[in-house]
């Protein structure tokens, strides 16, 4: 009896692996799957591997070293976002694109490892930090422009100064591709041959899953790198980021940014009232003061000149008394007389008095 045909198709196993990926594609392109990581391991530091697991059951996981953006380890809950994969030796995996920690104790483990490894490279040391300008004139900021922190930061800044050119780059703040877009904007506001002189990065408050952003490896090395100085304000007081703490200056929040970035001009404007106000007191007395000591110098200068023209006026008097003897007139008063001419035997000579100027010859002359 001729054995009947069975009407199932017969693959080869290329072809049958090759099916059930097909398969798999259209029905779960992308999964994400929650579950403990186990037997974690790096080969060749570009491959990891490791098993996610829960109680019912594991998975083998593979991805590249680059797409580990977070540290992860055995034990930690994670949430993977991965493609379901039959390899050509049969075996099912996940190749991971991207993997997060979940709850409150994996994302405190991560961010600890993570923290450790950078402060041993000194990304957090204060030695490194820069200061920001006093009153920047131009600012870039890295936000979601519809998120409220945005909102807040602009109309803080505006009501404490106002006039500073604000550059914004629209990203993500949250979610799978929130890091590479802010790395962007990052590299795109440092890159520009008109450099920003501060460069901020805000988000309002969420939760701790929110705000795993900006513990992302990745971004926080571009925070450190930027040549631009940064501010960053994440969250509120109580949030701790590793942008952060690798930031050259923290705020509490988006709006604590703005009151670090610029001063109050109307704290300002009641600050130099205030000034003018006890220093027009001041400068009354330092005005008296030089009044005073001015009052004195001419003063003495006074006396100096008045006693100098005295002090001349007596040297004066004293040459015209020496004129006075040496004058011809006052010897001829004394009873002398002049004589006018040679006196030798025969000569005229005039001979003058007082009174009188006489005419004569000369008779004799002796020697004395």
């Amino acid at each position: 009896m001729e054995k009947p045909q069975s009407l199932n198709p017969i693959f080869s196993v290329s072809d049958f692996i090759a099916v059930v990926n097909q398969t798999l594609d259209f029905a779960y392109p992308n999964v994400e799957i929650e579950g403990e990581v186990s037997s974690f391991k790096v080969n060749q530091g570009k491959f990891v591997f490791f098993d996610l697991k829960d109680a019912g059951g594991s998975v083998g996981c593979f991805m590249m070293v680059f797409q580990l953006r977070v540290p992860i380890e055995d034990g930690m809950k994670v949430v993977v976002s991965a493609v379901p994969k039959l390899t050509q030796w049969g075996k099912f995996s996940l190749t991971v694109k991207a993997i997060r920690p979940s709850g409150e104790g994996s994302l405190k483990k991560s961010f600890e490892l993570l923290r450790a490894k950078l402060d041993k490279e000194g990304l957090f040391a204060p030695e490194r930090k820069r200061l920001l300008p006093r009153i920047p004139s131009h600012v870039a900021v890295i936000s979601s422009t519809q998120a409220a922190g945005y909102a807040d930061f602009i109309k803080i800044l505006g009501d404490r100064w106002g006039g500073v050119k604000v550059d914004v780059a629209h990203v993500q703040v949250q979610g799978d591709s929130a890091p590479d877009q802010i790395i962007k904007a990052i590299n795109y506001f440092n890159t520009q041959q008109d450099l920003p002189e501060v460069l901020v990065i805000i988000r309002g408050g969420g939760s701790a899953d929110d705000l795993a952003t900006f513990n992302d490896e990745p971004l926080v090395r571009a925070i450190a790198a930027s040549r631009i100085p940064t501010l960053v304000g994440v969250g509120h007081e109580v949030d701790e980021s590793l942008a952060d703490m690798v930031a050259d200056v923290r705020a509490a929040t988006p709006s604590n940014a703005a009151q670090i970035l610029v001063p109050d001009k109307h704290e300002i404007i009641r600050s130099v009232g205030a000034q003018l106000q006890s220093l027009i007191p001041r400068m009354m007395r330092t005005i008296e003061s030089y009044e005073v000591d001015i009052r004195t110098k001419l003063n003495r200068a006074l006396e100096l000149a008045v006693a100098a023209v005295d002090n001349r006026s007596a040297q004066v008097e004293s040459l015209k008394s020496i004129l006075s003897q040496l004058d011809p007139r006052t010897v001829l008063a004394r009873g002398y007389a002049l004589l006018r001419g040679e006196a030798v035997v025969g000569n005229k000579v005039e001979i003058e008095t007082n009174k009188a100027i006489l005419r004569a010859e000369v008779l004799d002359v002796k020697n004395k």
